[in-house]
């Protein structure tokens, strides 16, 4: 059985609960969350360095069979009245746009 691919069109704001100073529906930029540049003093990252050193080739497993092809898309909205961040978490897709066009129904089609 195919899918179809279904693209996702999240708007640039969205009224939502504010957990911060507000504590009421307050209108929310969205954005998407991306990973930050990871420390290089975390200590993960401090004990992988140390195990590295020396001779003796590689030392921990190299993950090399990917099992998804999508990532979770994980929303950050920040409140517009307090600044307060929160992340939300939504379903797996393959398209992912913010503030892209809105589709209506029974619209003529335009060239």
């Amino acid at each position: 059985e195919k899918k179809a691919i279904k693209m996702v069109n999240v708007p640039k704001t969205r009224k939502t609960y504010c957990k911060g100073k507000c504590k009421k529906h307050t209108l929310h930029k969205v954005t998407q969350y991306k990973k930050s540049k990871e420390s290089v003093h975390a200590a993960g990252r401090r004990r992988y360095d140390r195990k590295q050193r020396g001779y003796g080739g590689q030392k921990k497993p190299i993950l090399r069979k990917k099992a998804k092809t999508t990532k979770k898309i994980v929303l950050r909205m920040e409140c517009s009245d307090c600044k307060y961040r929160k992340h939300l978490v939504i379903k797996r897709c393959k398209h992912f746009e913010i503030g892209g066009e809105k589709k209506r129904k029974g619209q003529m089609i335009q060239f």
